[in-house]
């Protein structure tokens, strides 16, 4: 958040809020971020009110799930959202790349076992590539950012970790705020 604050100069809270889906306060918020999204089970009430938060304008960033199996489950708990919309690649010429810093192309981000195993490597299960994928609205405004096969929030989480490499805390900080930019500006 003060990474935020510093360099968007936007006024942002202290701390992060976490609530269910189901809260009243939802529609007061232009901008949810989910991790671990290939576990998610939505039930009917749920999907609904997430189709009508997304619909009314709201933005869903979803972070930190891995391989086919979750990608299978995600997938699945999306057409309970949207089931006559595709869940497609974003082209990095798209908006959500250049709202704030200019991202030229995907970055696999490990979490933090990364940065102490001996023979580090970034993918878990068998998410080898790092994926952008998008749901859009008939006018083209992206409704969910869906990022792959990668663990943005650990980056963020860890970066003043001497053992953590700075160049995936400095690519995630890049997505979180150009996300957040375009939520708040679409």
């Amino acid at each position: 958040v003060r990474v935020l604050r510093r360099m968007t100069g936007l006024n942002i809270s202290d701390e992060p809020r976490a609530i269910p889906i189901l809260h009243h306060d939802l529609f007061n918020y232009p901008m949810i971020y989910s991790s671990e999204a290939g576990q998610m089970q939505l039930d009917h009430s749920e999907a609904r009110v997430l189709r009508e938060y997304l619909t009314r304008g709201g933005f869903w960033m979803v972070d930190d799930f891995w391989g086919t199996v979750e990608w299978a489950s995600f997938e699945k708990e999306m057409r309970k959202i949207f089931s006559e919309r595709p869940i497609v690649d974003i082209p990095l010429t798209h908006e959500i790349f250049h709202s704030f810093y200019d991202i030229d192309g995907l970055t696999q981000v490990p979490n933090i076992g990364y940065a102490y195993i001996q023979r580090p490597v970034t993918w878990e299960q068998d998410g080898y590539q790092a994926y952008a994928r998008g749901i859009f609205d008939d006018s083209g405004r992206l409704l969910v950012f869906i990022n792959f096969n990668t663990d943005l929030m650990d980056a963020s989480e860890w970066a003043d970790e001497p053992h953590y490499p700075q160049r995936f805390s400095a690519y995630a900080y890049k997505i979180f705020t150009n996300s957040v930019i375009y939520a708040i500006s679409h």
